[in-house]
């Protein structure tokens, strides 16, 4: 069995993570208490890969939560599945980030992080072949961009080959939390480009526009957008929760969608995805999965991806369907719209079918791109970094956290390098490398 351990941090990781939580209890047949409820086998086949069996039908997640401060504790505990999580996997400090990315990774959050991989050693440990770890946290905040990274740094020093994942909420400008957001989500951004191997990025704007006009929801809450969040780390991770027809894992998606180490940042979708008024008025083929996961409106990011190149997308249906179906599908959408897929990466595109649906659906879809549209993303937080850092603005609280100005100079150029490097291969044609490699074999010749 190939174990995840999944790690959240702060208040917006902890409450993507428990709907986590719920969905895939749902899916698994285990209720608010870790019984197990179910009446499939399929159900705990492979049910080892998110729980430990503690004692005849009763489950525990294998979660780990951290924050700064209690209070988020406390609402996870009094929340419908509060029961479900091992008590000594809460570890959580008193005093609160603050909204500081210094106060998270140097200060306080310092302080924490050994309690934290207490837990994660013994997680692991009580592992037969562990597969990786997956994070869930936003890179606005202090705890979950501060700590978040401080923590995944520690796991790439201590578990070198395992994969390390993770779901991050990036900020957007029409949904702004905190006004230093621009420093906390560089300095987050920079860690993330070394330490991890997988980022798939959501952002609020998207998830709200998502509510508004596919969704109809008039008042959208936290608890909507989480669902959202949710049923694409339900779909990235259902190869290795349930059998099927073609699989893929943490390892494969990986292998598949990083063409090179820097660009892993993810755009993800859903599909289906209607008001549940139209539901019953809709059949829902593969045709219409395909066309839906490819629509700009349906990306959790808020840009669009007609605006740059899809370096390398990943579909993961799930759900009874046929293969043939799924790749002449496939295949159209990539033929249809082939401006838009890099030449120079041929067959970029990885399909895995599950046969078991998603609660509530008879087949859906989970989309995953490595876009080079995403740039725009990371320009928005740039241009908003400089302008503040120009003139100096919040940064005696950072150096007041014993942080140097020189980390966030560094960190402004390690994110315009991104920002070029996505330009570099957006703008990359197959000709453009078949002139690289002769010079390249003219070099070797003259040498």
């Amino acid at each position: 069995m190939r174990e995840i351990i999944q790690i959240q941090v702060g208040q917006c990781g902890n409450q993507i993570g428990s709907k986590f939580w719920e969905v895939i209890s749902g899916e698994h047949g285990v209720d608010q208490k870790g019984q197990y409820r179910g009446k499939l086998k399929v159900e705990l086949e492979r049910i080892n890969v998110y729980y430990n069996e503690v004692q005849e039908g009763k489950y525990v997640p294998r979660a780990i939560l951290v924050d700064l401060e209690p209070g988020t504790m406390d609402s996870v505990r009094s929340g419908p599945y509060g029961e479900i999580y091992h008590p000594d996997n809460f570890v959580f400090g008193n005093s609160g980030a603050g909204n500081n990315w210094a106060k998270g990774h140097y200060t306080d959050g310092a302080e924490l992080v050994d309690n934290v991989m207490e837990v994660i050693r013994r997680e692991t440990e009580s592992c037969d072949c562990p597969q990786g770890f997956q994070m869930t946290h936003s890179l606005g905040g202090g705890t979950g961009s501060g700590m978040g990274t401080l923590i995944i740094s520690k796991i790439r020093d201590e578990y070198p080959d395992r994969i390390v994942s993770t779901f991050s909420v990036v900020p957007s400008p029409k949904v702004s939390d905190t006004v230093v957001e621009p420093y906390n989500a560089t300095l987050s951004i920079c860690r993330l480009m070394e330490y991890t191997d997988q980022t798939y990025c959501m952002d609020n704007e998207a998830l709200y526009d998502i509510c508004f006009r596919t969704l109809k929801l008039a008042t959208p809450t936290y608890g909507d957008l989480n669902k959202l969040v949710s049923a694409t780390m339900s779909g990235v991770t259902t190869c290795l929760r349930f059998p099927g027809q073609l699989n893929a894992d943490l390892r494969k998606l990986a292998v598949n969608m990083v063409p090179f180490p820097h660009v892993h940042f993810f755009i993800s979708g859903f599909a289906p995805l209607s008001p549940e008024t139209n539901i019953k008025y809709r059949s829902c083929s593969v045709l219409e999965l395909t066309q839906q996961m490819f629509e700009a409106r349906n990306m959790m990011v808020a840009c669009d991806p007609r605006c740059g190149r899809y370096l390398t997308v990943a579909a993961i249906f799930r759900g009874r369907m046929s293969m043939r179906d799924v790749d002449e599908q496939m295949y159209n959408i990539q033929h249809k719209n082939s401006p838009y897929f890099v030449d120079w990466i041929p067959n970029n595109v990885k399909t895995a079918v599950c046969d078991i649906p998603p609660t509530g659906y008879t087949i859906s879809a989970t989309f995953i791109a490595n876009s080079t549209a995403i740039q725009v993303l990371f320009k928005r937080i740039s241009e908003q970094f400089s302008a503040m850092f120009r003139r100096k603005a919040f940064l005696h609280w950072y150096t007041g956290e014993g942080m140097d100005e020189l980390e966030l100079t560094e960190a402004e150029a390690c994110l315009n390098d991104l920002i070029s490097e996505y330009q570099e291969y957006q703008e990359a044609t197959a000709d453009e490398f078949a002139d690289y490699e002769e010079d390249e074999e003219e070099e070797e010749d003259y040498a």
